[in-house]
């Protein structure tokens, strides 16, 4: 089993910057990708971000590219999502994620999740 708790989320202003991070602890060596989604208020959960453990190698959604950036520490078994330039449009509760398969953008793929950290972007 893979336990992920994720931290860092909040109010903050149009514009502003925030960043989240998701401490991962268990099996870890058993997952290959890490992801950030996310849910706002009436919608369904969407796919923000994800790393590789092994390379690095990153995929995001257009919505946030240039804005959002994810990074990891292997050795603290701890992924980031830096968001900058927050728009109220990225209100949402967000969630960190493991695959034990390669990344994907897909929810279904991921096999462990976090409780979520809520980001509240006011306008």
């Amino acid at each position: 089993q893979v336990q992920l708790v994720e931290s860092g989320g909040g109010l903050v202003q149009d514009g502003g910057s925030l960043r989240l991070t998701c401490a991962a602890s268990g099996r870890t060596y058993s997952t290959d990708t890490m992801a950030w989604f996310r849910q706002a208020p009436g919608k369904e959960r969407e796919f923000v971000a994800a790393i590789r453990w092994i390379d690095g190698v990153t995929l995001y959604t257009d919505s946030v590219k240039g804005r959002f950036t994810i990074s990891r520490d292997n050795a603290k078994g701890t992924v980031y999502l830096q968001m900058n330039s927050l728009k109220s449009d990225d209100t949402a509760v967000y969630y960190c994620a493991a695959s034990i398969a390669r990344v994907a953008r897909t929810s279904s793929s991921y096999n462990y999740w976090g409780q979520g950290t809520l980001v509240t972007v006011s306008s």
